[in-house]
């Protein structure tokens, strides 16, 4: 293993509690019953990649998610519902991602939308009181601000050239295996952080 100068962290699973299953049981309750043919943690219909790349807003996805879905739902239970996986910042690793700042360059890359980080931008304020979890990191990267998602690898090639960084010399640590296998083809080194396994555990 090369000598790691960068490191590119995941946001959900990694700092913050991911539970697909609490929206996939919103969505069913709500009378969405193939809701996992629709969406999951490795596949989703092309507007939720639409969503998360910033290419339709969320008033366009709750149009395309009611047509996609066959149902009448509100703009309100959809948003809940997708909402329902975000769980609790960890103040653990967050604690320990303070005491690596200086040791690394730290980056953020995140497969997320609007809606959501909406949502979880409040939940960091209301949890921490500390005003932009993006502070932690020389530059956060959203996938629907961004233009670009995981697990792509002209993703990760985009954010290594922006940042002046070589591949081999930066560390990519996510929860969902098919983000590594993408880093990997882009040449970066890898963590998967298997539950329960967590990211102050590793040792950096």
């Amino acid at each position: 293993m090369n000598i790691i100068k960068n490191i590119i962290f995941d946001l959900g699973g990694v700092f913050i509690d991911i539970n697909y299953q609490k929206t996939e049981t919103a969505f069913i309750n709500a009378g969405v019953i193939n809701f996992k043919d629709l969406y999951n943690q490795n596949r989703a219909s092309s507007v939720f990649e639409d969503l998360e790349t910033g290419k339709i807003s969320p008033t366009g996805f709750y149009k395309e998610f009611r047509n996609i879905s066959s149902t009448q739902l509100s703009d309100t239970t959809i948003k809940s519902a997708w909402n329902a996986m975000l769980g609790d910042f960890l103040p653990q690793e967050i604690n320990w991602l303070a005491s690596i700042k200086n040791k690394y360059r730290l980056f953020l890359y995140s497969n997320t939308n609007q809606i959501h980080y909406e949502a979880f931008t409040a939940l960091f304020q209301q949890q921490t009181g500390k005003s932009n979890f993006d502070d932690y990191f020389i530059k956060a990267y959203y996938s629907h601000t961004f233009g670009l998602r995981k697990p792509y690898a002209a993703s990760y090639q985009k954010i290594v050239e922006e940042q002046q960084m070589l591949a081999a010399e930066t560390l990519f640590i996510d929860d969902t295996l098919v983000n590594i296998e993408g880093a990997k083809e882009a040449g970066l080194q890898t963590i998967h952080l298997a539950p329960p396994l967590k990211v102050s555990e590793l040792g950096l």
